[in-house]
């Protein structure tokens, strides 16, 4: 399986396991919460959709009402066939979540995984964070070096386009450091913190309070009135 391919895959089934969908929906889902996608076609899609069906991920069920499929295929119209993630492949999605190594870090890859954060364990979150800004700070280190070694051989508009590129490496570096401060803060907060539930919280002990505590909790996101977060997939930050 190539990167790419897997990348959708993953992408597809986090979608599912919040909702079932229609092919539609999917691609609609994929081009406008997760960037990396733009650019991608039906004929993209549908063979990573018969490949999860395939492996018993996901099952087609009939998407409209009998007289609306009566009706389609009078017309010359397929009827919308929606998709719904199977118990198996939530259990595979889950088993994707947890997954830390080198390739989460990449840039289409990082993109994904954090579009998918809030479904993701607070640990696995930290080790995702952390290994992305090592690989950005390895990046800069690079960029910085070779910037030194040709400078004086480039004219001023390619000498301004390898400062903007790091630039972009240093912004998301920044926002990646706001984020872990964050997580870590969030993470401190529930170990030391005794006292009364906030409303809606479960009572320290319980069950569902044991839960929360390896959800994909998302209340150490920090918050910016007006600031502008850099995109992870901004094709700069390459």
């Amino acid at each position: 399986m190539s990167r790419r391919s897997g990348i959708l895959e993953f992408a597809v089934l986090g979608l599912l396991r919040e909702a079932p969908m229609h092919g539609y929906e999917l691609r609609k889902r994929l081009n406008t919460s997760l960037g990396i996608f733009r650019a991608f076609s039906y004929g993209t899609l549908y063979p990573c959709l018969k490949t999860l069906v395939a492996n018993g991920w996901l099952i087609e069920e009939p998407g409209s009402a009998p007289e609306d499929a009566l009706a389609a295929s009078l017309a010359g119209r397929r009827a919308k066939i929606v998709y719904r993630l199977t118990a198996e492949g939530k259990e595979h999605f889950e088993e994707l979540l947890s997954h830390t190594g080198p390739d989460s870090w990449e840039d289409e890859h990082f993109a994904a995984r954090f579009a998918f954060f809030g479904q993701t364990e607070r640990e696995v979150r930290m080790r995702v964070l952390e290994g992305r800004r090592s690989r950005l700070e390895e990046r800069l280190e690079k960029m910085r070096a070779s910037l030194a070694r040709t400078r004086e051989r480039l004219d001023d508009y390619t000498l301004e386009l390898q400062r903007h590129g790091m630039e972009s490496v240093e912004r998301e570096v920044r926002w990646l450091n706001e984020l872990i401060e964050s997580e870590r803060a969030g993470r401190d907060q529930r170990r030391s913190g005794p006292g009364t539930p906030k409303a809606g919280q479960a009572p320290e002990g319980s069950a569902d309070a044991q839960q929360d505590d390896t959800s994909g909790e998302t209340g150490g996101l920090p918050r910016h009135g007006g600031s502008t977060r850099p995109d992870p997939s901004d094709d700069t930050a390459k």
